[in-house]
């Protein structure tokens, strides 16, 4: 065998045994549940989309006595006025 030949199957034993390595040591994809952040510009700061934000809207949207509709389907106007009604009714953890 040639030295050519005997470097390019070193090369190829090493990669076929690192590959395996390196897919495990990447990283998994973290899900905390949150799926968008929505920023209300008139308190000035940034809102995570979560369940816990979504049993909310349904509840401003029952007090408000709306039709049930995705937060993303509103108008500025509504999702102004969510936020206000929001900041005034935090979560109770």
């Amino acid at each position: 065998m040639s030295i050519t030949n005997r470097c390019i199957c070193v090369f190829l034993l090493a990669a076929t045994l690192a590959v395996p390595v390196v897919i495990l040591a990447a990283p998994a994809a973290n899900d905390d549940g949150v799926q968008i952040r929505v920023y209300d510009t008139h308190h000035k700061d940034y809102h995570n989309w979560d369940d816990r934000e979504n049993h909310a809207w349904g509840v401003y949207l029952t007090n408000k006595h709306k039709k049930a509709h995705e937060y993303k389907e509103s108008n500025r106007r509504e999702q102004q006025n969510y936020w206000n009604w929001r900041h005034s009714h935090p979560d109770h953890d």
